[in-house]
């Protein structure tokens, strides 16, 4: 699904634009820097929400979600 940024037409989608600017950044600090960011990111997480956290989110990690009924 592209979805090109309002007023512009042939322009670039937001994903290829996405997809685009990760490359760039692989390229100037390597992969290495998406794995520290992300280890940064999963110490804040365990920081302020706490260990349990992730168990409950472990345990929702196979089950479809509920979506919700829009009323007409």
């Amino acid at each position: 699904m592209a979805t090109q940024e309002s007023g512009q037409s042939g322009g670039m989608s937001v994903r290829e634009a996405g997809r685009r600017g990760g490359e760039r950044v692989k390229a100037k600090y390597g992969s290495e820097f998406y794995e520290e960011i992300g280890r940064k990111g999963g110490e804040a997480t365990k920081t302020k929400y706490g260990p349990s956290f992730y168990e409950v989110i472990g345990q929702k990690g196979g089950q479809r979600p509920k979506r919700k009924v829009v009323p007409a």
